[in-house]
C-alpha cells in the first residue's frame, strides 16, 4: 500500500484534548477504509505566519499512514467539512522516516536545552564596542567643515587623496 504523511492544522480555540481527539477520528476514518495510521504526533499551538480564518495561531499534528488512496481521500473529505480543521497537506512518500519528526526533535531539544556551545552560530562570538579604541583607522578628522579657514586633517566623507596643497573648496 502507498505511504502517506499528513499534517492539518484546528483551530486554535480549541483545548488540547479536541486536538487530538480529531487526531483519533481521522485515524479511525482511514482504518474503517482499510488502512493504518503508522505514526501520530501533536506539535502542539503554534503561530503560523499569516492569518487564517482569522486565526493567528493553530494545533498543528502530523499522522503518518500506510493506507489506498480511497481512505486518504475520504479523510480528506471529512477533514475539508469539518468546521475546526482550517488547512491539510498530504504527500505520498516512498518510506517513512526512522525515529519522530523534526518538529518534535526541535522540541525536545528546546526541552533539554541541547544548545550548541557559544550560541545559535556554531561560530565564534566577536565582542563589539561602540567607542574608545577605533582600531587602525587612524585620525580622519571630524566630517569636514572649515576650522579657521584651513581645512581638518582627514576630511570627512570625500577624504582621502586630494591635494592638501590647494585651498580648501567653497
Amino acid at each position: 500500500m502507498p505511504l502517506y504523511e499528513h499534517v492539518f492544522i484546528a483551530r486554535q480555540d480549541l483545548s488540547s484534548a479536541q486536538a487530538e481527539g480529531l487526531i483519533e477520528h481521522f485515524a479511525t476514518v482511514v482504518a474503517d477504509n482499510g488502512g493504518a495510521i503508522v505514526e501520530r504526533e501533536y506539535w502542539g499551538v503554534k503561530t503560523m505566519a499569516y492569518k487564517i480564518n482569522k486565526n493567528r495561531k493553530g494545533h498543528y499534528a502530523f499522522l503518518r499512514s500506510n493506507a489506498p488512496s480511497a481512505a486518504i481521500q475520504e479523510m480528506e473529505r471529512l477533514m475539508g467539512l469539518h468546521d475546526d480543521v482550517m488547512r491539510v497537506l498530504t504527500i505520498k512518500v516512498d518510506a517513512h522516516g526512522e525515529g519522530q519528526s523534526i518538529q518534535m526533535q526541535k522540541r525536545d531539544e528546546r526541552d533539554r536545552g541541547d544548545r550548541p556551545e557559544g550560541g545559535f552560530g556554531g561560530g565564534e562570538r566577536r565582542e563589539r564596542s561602540f567607542g574608545g579604541d577605533r582600531g587602525d583607522r587612524g585620525d580622519r578628522g571630524g566630517f569636514g567643515g572649515d576650522r579657521g579657514g584651513e581645512r581638518s586633517g582627514g576630511g570627512g566623507f570625500g577624504g582621502g587623496d586630494r591635494d592638501r596643497s590647494a585651498p580648501p573648496r567653497r
